[in-house]
């Protein structure tokens, strides 16, 4: 029952599917598929000690003591240097340290929306970001993806229609699709931004991990080529690529967009963690998160290839998934057509857990689908769990 003091915001907004699941996980004895959780197997032990200290002993009062809003200044210098291999050029003045993704999302929403403003997403769409648009009061509209990542040939004919305020995109490696967007779609959506007057959200948590030889030019790289720079916000994480638990993420914003931001960021928690934001420097100072990126990549290529062998080995002729080039996830199909969310009470009891798709859809979802990740399960619970999906169908 709804408490009638409760407004009407927090009453529209569910739970997180997975932050349910994760309770799942916990369980003796169940194998979790689920949460995109980074292995803290491979958090860099040595290095985040180092750097801890670094704090503790150098600089240690400003890192206990309040900061400036849009995050402390040797942080976002060292952001503008990684944006930089990224193929992003950008100015300190342009970037803003958030308390990691979610909140990036979450102040973009509230910048940007109005009620009933349409909001265009993938189909499917990482969970969190349909939270937040939500609760933006948001109109959502789905476009569909493919191999190569969202149909943008299907938003230029709803555009030909429809006003639309902004497009949420996370074009490499996405969650839950671990599909890529290709160039030629990257330019096509600019291209669009520019022609109809939308901003592009574009979300990059995932960009560093990455299976490939390939280098993916980020959305704000061609939009800044191509002379439409201030048509999007990019925004990505830590917290993938170093320790979530850090809760540190950064925005790089267009000129028009960086008072209302740092206005938000200021009225919602003044700033992020100092402390946060100190260590995170100093360990981007000491070098080492170009060797913890290679790290990760190699660990989470190999899960990401074993899965696919058992998965193909194992139930070739009863599912079907699209084979990511980097990140952290695997997208599947039930070939019978069953629901995967009624599924997942039989796979449970056979102690294995994974996301059903139909949380990831705004709208029209489709119930055979399904999320596994790989990164943070051991090899043999990687084929344990395959067992346990192939005993539960």
């Amino acid at each position: 029952m709804t408490h009638s003091k409760i407004s009407h915001h927090a009453q529209k907004l569910k739970s997180s599917a997975i932050r349910e699941l994760l309770k799942h996980s916990k369980m003796p004895g169940v194998l979790s598929l689920g949460g995109g959780i980074p292995d803290p197997g491979l958090f860099d032990r040595d290095g985040l000690q180092l750097a801890m200290d670094k704090v503790l002993s150098d600089g240690w009062q400003e890192a206990f003591q309040y900061g400036l809003t849009e995050g402390i200044p040797e942080l976002r210098a060292a952001i503008c240097q990684l944006m930089q291999q990224r193929a992003v050029t950008c100015d300190v003045d342009d970037v803003l340290v958030t308390s990691g993704s979610q909140q990036s999302l979450d102040i973009l929403a509230r910048a940007l929306i109005n009620p009933g403003d349409v909001v265009v997403v993938e189909r499917p769409t990482y969970l969190a970001a349909l939270q937040v648009m939500q609760l933006a009061e948001a109109s959502l509209m789905s476009v569909g993806s493919d191999g190569d990542g969202m149909i943008v040939d299907e938003l230029a004919e709803r555009l030909k229609t429809t006003r639309v305020k902004a497009v949420y995109i996370v074009p490499t490696f996405g969650n839950p699709s671990g599909v890529t967007l290709s160039d030629a779609r990257r330019q096509q959506l600019v291209a669009l931004s520019q022609q109809y007057d939308f901003v592009i959200i574009e979300d990059d948590p995932y960009g560093e991990i990455n299976f490939t030889d390939r280098t993916f030019t980020p959305i704000k790289a061609w939009a800044t080529e191509m002379g439409a720079g201030e048509n999007v916000v990019y925004t990505s994480t830590f917290s993938k690529i170093l320790a979530p638990g850090a809760r540190v993420g950064w925005l790089v914003l267009p000129v028009w967009l960086k008072r209302p931001v740092a206005s938000l960021k200021q009225a919602t928690d003044l700033h992020t963690s100092t402390l946060s934001q100190a260590f995170t420097w100093r360990y981007l100072d000491s070098g080492r998160l170009p060797q913890q990126i290679r790290l990760i990549r190699n660990a989470y290529q190999h899960k990401c290839h074993l899965l696919s062998a058992c998965l193909q080995t194992e139930l070739g002729d009863q599912i079907r998934f699209h084979q990511p080039m980097g990140g952290m996830f695997l997208w599947a199909t039930l070939r019978d057509r069953r629901n995967t969310t009624d599924w997942l009470q039989t796979t449970l009891s056979n102690g294995v857990v994974y996301v059903p798709g139909e949380f990831f859809y705004s709208d029209n979802p489709d119930r055979t689908t399904l999320r596994l990740s790989y990164v943070s399960a051991s090899d043999a619970d990687l084929q344990e769990a395959v067992r346990r999906l192939k005993a539960s169908l």
